[in-house]
């Protein structure tokens, strides 16, 4: 998404919202789900600047900022499923820490001030605490984007047969994409607390995968460590592809604001 279209949907957006805002008796949240390479981020920073420009105190969070810490999700590897070493499918989040933010901003002063979290994905761990940004007043508006926001579990029957060769080599029993579908149930109390959802549509998972290549190739060029290969990014989106079908089918139904982006990420209103 370029930076001049986000600036536009903010602004749009903000002005749907605007009066619920000012009005809001606590900071209003305001949820972005969005795939992998959709723009959330850019879109998440567009609206903050967009809020500033009103006056209003704004932050923005992500869900990639509240993944497990390295350990704890070597110790789910071991206690539960190897595939959980990887960061980002539902129960890799801490949503307590999520939660526990959410609600100190209610009562954020410089005498406690609040620390937001950030994680070094570089390192695939979390930012020790002291280099976390804190936020020394309540803000008027909270943006919460993430990858799966919003998303529902799909039970049993759904789970059965394997979709990709990830779940048919790695996880032929369906033990860990049962776990995680079972954590997805635990969202739901963090879905309650949006004040309002817009989703970022993508065309289709093909596009997705597509998005996800273009941002990892400037790390391949430049010879990064953490650069991933084809065959390694095509397992590492294995382990969204299941759910992020899910989102392309279910989340316009329960969106506020739809953003339909063609395969350029170019957005029209819904």
């Amino acid at each position: 998404m370029e930076s001049t279209d986000a600036s536009t949907l903010a602004a749009t957006v903000l002005g749907r919202f605007a009066a619920a805002i000012e009005h809001a008796p606590r900071p209003f949240v305001l949820g972005i789900s969005g795939l992998q390479g959709s723009g959330k981020s850019t879109l998440a920073a567009a609206l903050i600047e967009a809020a500033h420009q009103r006056g209003w105190g704004a932050v923005a969070m992500s869900l990639d900022d509240v993944y497990l810490t390295r350990a704890e999700r070597e110790a789910l590897a071991v206690e539960v499923h190897p595939l959980l070493r990887t960061r980002g499918v539902p129960g890799t989040h801490d949503l307590a820490l999520l939660g526990s933010t959410l609600s100190a901003l209610e009562k954020a002063s410089p005498e406690r001030p609040v620390p937001i979290p950030r994680f070094d994905k570089g390192h695939d761990d979390r930012y020790e605490e002291a280099q976390w940004p804190t936020i020394a007043e309540p803000p008027r508006l909270v943006v919460l984007e993430g990858w799966c926001l919003g998303v529902e579990p799909a039970g049993p029957d759904e789970l059965a047969e394997p979709v990709n060769a990830l779940e048919r080599g790695e996880d032929a029993d369906g033990r860990w994409r049962r776990w995680v579908d079972a954590r997805l149930s635990g969202y739901r109390s963090l879905w309650e607390r949006l004040d309002a959802l817009v989703v970022l549509q993508a065309p289709s998972w093909d596009v997705v995968a597509a998005w996800r290549d273009e941002a990892e190739r400037p790390l391949r060029e430049r010879g990064e460590p953490r650069a991933m290969d084809d065959l390694e990014l095509s397992r590492f989106l294995q382990h969204y592809e299941r759910i992020s079908r899910r989102a392309l089918r279910s989340l316009e139904a329960k969106a506020d604001v739809v953003l339909r982006l063609d395969e350029h990420r170019r957005a029209c209103r819904r």
